[in-house]
């Protein structure tokens, strides 16, 4: 944790608030310690950059949350507009 933290240039407590705010979900060793994925230092580090910026931390990690759906949303669109077949599903009613 000490180095996701350096990594990230925020504070081993930092990072364990944005887990319990349910932001990052590390994964554990066999011996307990918490290990990030590149994605999750990625996001840590945005969070950071917000707080700092002075949004409360439940906040910030709010926005994350949205911002990291909201690009997936529009992944998904453009992979939808370059299908042969990317029509809109229609509703069954």
């Amino acid at each position: 944790m000490g180095r996701a933290a350096e990594m990230t240039g925020t504070t081993p407590g930092f990072l364990r608030a944005l887990g319990e705010h349910g932001l990052i979900t590390p994964l554990r060793s066999d011996g307990g310690h918490r290990r990030y994925s590149r994605y999750q230092l990625r996001i840590a580090m945005r969070a950071r950059d917000l707080v700092d910026q002075g949004t409360p931390i439940e906040a910030a990690c709010r926005i994350v949350i949205l911002e990291d759906q909201l690009d997936e949303a529009l992944r998904i669109n453009e992979q939808l507009r370059r299908s042969p077949h990317g029509q809109e599903p229609t509703a069954d009613t």
